[in-house]
């Protein structure tokens, strides 16, 4: 039996919390797959740590002055290329010699390299939902025309994927009713509401079962997170939104179920850890170690469901609403909220007030019709310019 070569991966992100656990999985088979390209936008030093221990053939940054850092820091003894910018990314997500990329650039920021990675028809590992929520109509027409395969990598999609039969047609046509989406509710499910207005950053990104960034806490946290999923859910699986309920489960055990026609609920179950659905996707169709314990149902005890409260978390109900509403209204979603968070994390605004400022901008922002990206990044940035007004009233 022949061998196959390597599959050469670039990592989009590879400082995060994502981008950490790819390279943890990746380094555990290294007969499997070779490394390409790592990026961060930030995290210079991490970068070069990663860069010594990995050797990939470039590394990207932001900006001009973070590439002169980090070839400073590698000096010769590392081959490593550096380039930075925009171009630098969308070049090492669609280069020829490129097999698989771990889309993994939190926010807005890796719309356009991940959609260079789709056009090039490379089998993209989605774990920046988005991307596909403010550009879900224009994202899915570059996937059919660039015949790229999209895995998803948030554990509740890869889950539903994981509980769907394979090769997926429509939910019709598998007999399915309803898609369960799961969430943990987050760090203050169980707070008195009248304290919500007192949250602190920190108390925000201290999530209870995952080990995530900063901005995604804080979207755990509003649940914020659960409603771009939600939405991202619609555009993956081709669900109208009335097909997709959010159910709240403390334990994050099981990740997302699917339920069938036929009376049957299947369901996907692990350990909270993102190694799992990395490793998922990147060796699917097969299966490869995750070096993630299995799961232990006994010492487990119990798993526990309920619906979740939209006063509490009225960001859910927004986008609820700007799935409903379609069009850009899921882009305006996505830019007030990059724009809020930030805010909050900064200490401008109050916890309670970013589905506010949120809320705000898609009322007086009208729904139009997604034609291309050009459309798509000029009511991204309108939104952001409302948004910084939002919270400078709040």
């Amino acid at each position: 039996m022949q061998r196959q070569s390597p599959q050469v991966v670039t990592v989009l992100g590879s400082t995060g919390s994502i981008g950490v656990s790819t390279l943890d999985v990746l380094a555990r088979h290294p007969q499997r797959y070779t490394i390409y390209a790592l990026t961060a936008r930030e995290r210079i030093a991490e970068l070069a740590q990663q860069c010594r221990q990995y050797n990939p053939r470039f590394a990207v940054v932001a900006g001009e002055e973070g590439a002169d850092q980090l070839r400073s820091m590698l000096g010769e003894g590392v081959s490593t290329e550096v380039l930075w910018g925009l171009e630098g990314l969308c070049q090492v997500a669609s280069a020829n010699e490129v097999d698989v990329v771990m889309a993994a650039i939190v926010g807005a920021a890796g719309l356009r390299p991940t959609l260079a990675a789709v056009e090039a028809g490379k089998k993209v590992l989605l774990a920046n939902k988005e991307a596909l929520v403010m550009a879900g109509p224009v994202f899915l027409q570059a996937l059919r025309a660039g015949g790229a395969q999209l895995l998803p990598i948030d554990s509740e999609h890869n889950a539903i994927f994981q509980c769907l039969p394979q090769p997926f047609g429509s939910l019709e046509g598998a007999g399915v009713e309803k898609i369960l989406l799961t969430g943990s509710g987050g760090p203050f499910r169980t707070r008195l509401a009248g304290d919500l207005h007192r949250v602190t950053p920190e108390e925000a990104c201290a999530h209870p079962n995952w080990s995530m960034g900063r901005k995604i806490s804080v979207d755990s946290a509003t649940m914020m997170n659960k409603g771009l999923e939600f939405i991202e859910a619609c555009y993956l699986f081709s669900a109208s939104p009335e097909q997709i309920e959010v159910v709240v489960h403390p334990q994050s055990i099981v990740h997302s179920m699917v339920q069938y026609r036929d009376g049957s609920l299947l369901a996907q179950m692990g350990n909270p850890d993102m190694r799992t659905p990395i490793a998922h996707a990147l060796a699917f169709p097969t299966r490869i170690d995750a070096g993630v314990p299995a799961l232990d149902l006994i010492a487990q005890g119990r798993l526990d469901f309920e619906a979740p409260n939209y006063q509490r978390f009225p960001c859910l109900r927004l986008a609820r609403e700007a799935m409903n509403a379609g069009g850009s209204a899921p882009t305006v979603l996505n830019a007030a909220n990059e724009v809020a968070v930030e805010a909050f994390l900064q200490g401008r605004l109050a916890f309670t007030s970013i589905a506010a400022a949120i809320e705000k901008v898609m009322n007086s922002t009208p729904t139009v019709e997604l034609t291309g990206l050009d459309v798509v990044e000029a009511i991204d940035l309108n939104a952001r310019e409302l948004a910084q007004q939002a919270v400078g009233a709040l």
